[in-house]
């Protein structure tokens, strides 16, 4: 055992003033939820220099009857170093309990001997235990844990997030907010600095993004690119798509759910309890997901899943790289806590849930303590150094109204968060607000009846996401951009404070689930963009005539989705799930045709486990698959039925005999074999250096026209020929508000080749134009002569006044 520690021990005075705080929080607010925001800063565990303090919101144990002398601490200290990089381990540990302190619906204890978490070792692990009816142990987590490393299920870690605060290497970026030394701009906001917005996005689900599918990883591609660009020396290709944004969008990274395929993180072996010692098995959880099934349990944390090293220094490491680069980047936030997967149910109090709903469990956002917990969980996240703040599905925060029997949106709530701020090396501030809302999504119009304006106006300095970048957008298919004009003109009409683009996480995956045939009614890809489907939806969501409209000529901030930059494929991805992971497969059918050449298949480095089950040829995959979707519906998802249906196909899974149970494993087996096909290590050596130096270019062209991101004025122009005459074509007339420059831009979306004069076209006065950017293979246009664009052809020229 540790020599340098003490036994733990419950400090009775420092306990009794956290229950005085929390009593007097109560005492001093008529507003219950208003006591709760005082009261929830105080929950969890927090490193005091020498002694912890631990907080939890326990009203499970009033309705239980539970006595409060039958509840303890349970702390668990490592006595040898554990590895958290690698295999599961079993180690000999502390084993005490110490009594607590009961304050109401809230449950208390300072503790002294216990070893707070640092980048180099594991700390205490914690949770209550309490005696249950049958001679057993219940046990209660942390929602509000900083640091769960070894998975939402398994006891939370007291860490020293002040040490790592006070160390990390970007202090000077957060301490210079407000002054003329900032990195980046800040604007005030009710006196404190607000961040100001990016001028474009770059989306990352870091899963997928680097071979070890790590945060380090990401880590170590960002430290080399800065190292080259402060040595001059030139980036490779697949770089390149790295490169050229001031902000990068991280998909969720908070503790997910976890299905019965991964191993126990946590499992005690043996324990002497006279002696206060234990042998457990620790295990790094390895979970596939795109980051969306949280739990909210312990949604300040970090997925241990994506921590190569298991410590949450390793996101503070991203961050301060990105916030170091020569040109600095910010770091934007997915925050996913408009619902809970089903899988938060035993590891939160019933107080937490309105009940079942379309993605697993409706969080009670009246219920007072549950609304404060909410927000502090955003704000502990928030607080390892994230300059903005993307709220996922904001018209999914709503309530359920008895009275009119119909949902009722919590925009209260949604001003609630808007008003958290940030607290980072000292400095206080304001993150940028994003809002992903399309109301009145999910009802059938939402299409049509969305605005994507609603809390623009609430809170004028937020933004949302735009129409044209919400969920289901499929430029792959013919005549999306005649089809998508009036919201591309909304677009260039009120579009400053939205986020643009049509690649992302959503727009990517739903893509590839478009049936495709040669029926008469069947779905008709786009044959202008290439000639194979693969190509096809590579070609459409890295489109050149569609980077160069969003960049170079419309408002608002461009955003681009790693994977559809780097021409990679992208699917829902997760091996979280034991009840749903049938159907999903079955959404994603057509990933096959979309995403899956026959020779990509035939490489051995690619379906793995797939070629295992019997699937030897992408044909005899393609046809399962396309059967499976057929009978998830027909069946309504009754997996014994569907298997009874399938076996009469014979397919190549369990000698043509299938039962349910050999579904969800050839389930299981197409979730981790898609997820490493759509690794981008898979994708690096193959990045075009033509096209990339032009995503580049196109990049920076932005960076040096801030004045692009507000709307269209008047005197600015922005059209579509009419008669289309077999080509969607868009131009349009900007001018820099500072009278410096004027812009005259020109695209075939989509179709025919199309001969035009682009001064002739926009009625634009001839002389001094100079081509300023032009899609790679374009001939030297010139604007007063004709000019040929094909599909995805596109020219920007410049005159400049001044």
């Amino acid at each position: 055992m540790a020599a340098d520690y003490s036994p733990a021990a419950l400090l009775e005075a420092e306990t009794d003033r956290l229950c005085g705080r929390c009593l007097d929080a109560v005492d001093a607010e008529d507003d219950r939820f208003e006591a709760a925001k005082t009261i929830a800063p105080m929950l969890g565990a927090h490193w005091r220099d020498d002694h912890a303090t631990f907080g939890f919101w326990t009203p499970q144990l009033l309705e239980s009857g539970v006595p409060p002398e039958d509840v303890s601490l349970e702390l668990i200290t490592p006595t040898e170093p554990v590895d958290l990089s690698g295999e599961p381990s079993t180690v000999s540990v502390r084993h005490e309990r110490v009594p607590t302190r009961r304050t109401g619906e809230f449950t208390w204890a300072a503790v002294s001997g216990v070893r707070p978490g640092t980048r180099d070792r594991l700390g205490t692990l914690y949770r209550l235990v309490y005696p249950d009816d049958d001679g057993g142990t219940e046990t209660i987590g942390d929602p509000l844990a900083y640091s769960l490393p070894f998975g939402a299920y398994a006891p939370p870690e007291l860490y020293d997030v002040d040490r790592l605060d006070s160390e990390r290497d970007d202090r000077a970026y957060f301490e210079a907010f407000g002054t003329d030394g900032e990195r980046i701009e800040t604007t005030d906001h009710e006196g404190l600095p607000r961040v100001e917005p990016a001028t474009n996005l770059l989306e990352i689900h870091p899963g997928t993004a680097t071979e070890s599918g790590t945060l380090a990883g990401l880590t170590r591609r960002f430290r080399e690119i800065g190292r080259k660009k402060r040595a001059g020396e030139p980036l490779t290709p697949a770089e390149r798509n790295f490169d050229g944004y001031d902000g990068v969008q991280l998909m969720p990274i908070a503790p997910i759910t976890e299905g019965d395929y991964q191993p126990d993180g946590f499992r005690i072996e043996e324990t002497t309890p006279d002696a206060g010692r234990a042998t457990v098995t620790l295990c790094r959880p390895e979970l596939i997901n795109w980051g969306y099934d949280v739990v909210v349990y312990g949604f300040g944390a970090i997925n241990p899943a994506i921590l190569g090293t298991g410590r949450p220094d390793e996101l503070v490491d991203f961050i301060a790289t990105l916030h170091t680069l020569p040109e600095p980047m910010r770091v934007v936030f997915d925050v996913a806590l408009g619902h809970a997967d089903t899988g938060a149910v035993p590891l939160l109090s019933d107080e937490y849930f309105q009940g079942p709903g379309m993605y697993g469990q409706e969080l009670e956002y009246t219920q007072p303590t549950v609304r404060a917990i909410l927000l502090e969980l955003q704000r502990r996240k928030m607080d390892w150094g994230a300059d903005g703040i993307r709220v996922d599905g904001a018209q999914d925060f709503t309530n359920w109204d008895p009275e009119t029997e119909s949902e009722w949106h919590d925009d209260e709530f949604l001003a609630e968060m808007d008003a958290v701020t940030q607290t980072v090396a000292g400095t206080e501030y304001r993150p940028w607000m994003i809002f992903e809302d399309g109301r009145p999504w999910p009802e059938e119009d939402w299409e049509l009846a969305s605005t994507y304006r609603e809390l623009i106006r609430e809170h004028p300095h937020a933004f949302q996401w735009g129409p044209v970048t919400f969920a289901h957008n499929t430029p792959a298919i013919l005549t999306f951009w005649a089809r998508k004009w009036w919201r591309v003109r909304e677009v260039a009409e009120m579009g400053g404070q939205w986020i643009s683009g049509v690649a992302n996480h959503d727009t990517l995956r739903r893509g590839a689930q478009v049936e495709v045939g040669e029926e008469w009614n069947a779905t008709q890809e786009n044959p202008y963009l290439a000639e194979t489907l693969p190509e096809t939806i590579e070609s459409a969501y890295n489109n050149p005539a569609a980077n160069v409209l969003f960049y170079a000529f419309l408002p608002g901030v461009p955003m681009e989705f790693l994977n559809a930059t780097m021409r990679a494929p992208w699917d829902f991805v997760r091996d979280t799930d034991d009840t749903w992971n049938v159907k999903v497969v079955g959404e994603a059918a057509y990933f096959v045709d979309w995403r899956v050449p026959a020779d990509r298949f035939d490489d051995p480095a690619h379906f793995t486990r797939l070629k295992d089950l019997g699937f030897e040829t992408r044909e005899d995959l393609q046809e399962f698959v396309h059967a499976l979707a057929s009978t998830v519906e027909l069946t309504d998802y009754d997996l014994d039925r569907m298997a009874e249906i399938l076996s009469t196909l014979s397919p190549p899974i369990a000698d043509g005999e299938p039962t349910a149970a050999d579904l969800e494993a050839f389930a299981l087996a197409w979730m981790r074999d898609v997820a490493d096909y759509c690794n981008l290590s898979n994708w690096t050596d193959e990045q075009d250096s033509d096209r990339t130096a032009f995503d580049r270019r196109v990049r920076q062209f932005r960076h040096d026209r801030p004045w692009l991101r507000h709307d269209l004025r008047e005197d600015d122009v922005f059209g579509r020929r009419h008669p289309a005459d077999g080509t969607v074509l868009y131009y349009g007339l900007r001018r820099a508000p500072d009278g410096s420059e004027d812009l005259l831009f020109v695209a075939n979306m989509e179709g025919q080749p199309a001969t035009v004069t682009p001064t002739e076209l926009l009625d634009a006065t001839v002389g001094g134009w100079k081509r300023a950017l032009s899609t790679p293979g374009l001939e030297e246009p010139i604007a007063e002569l004709p000019v040929e664009l094909a599909d995805s052809e596109a020219v920007v020229f410049s005159r400049r006044r001044q």
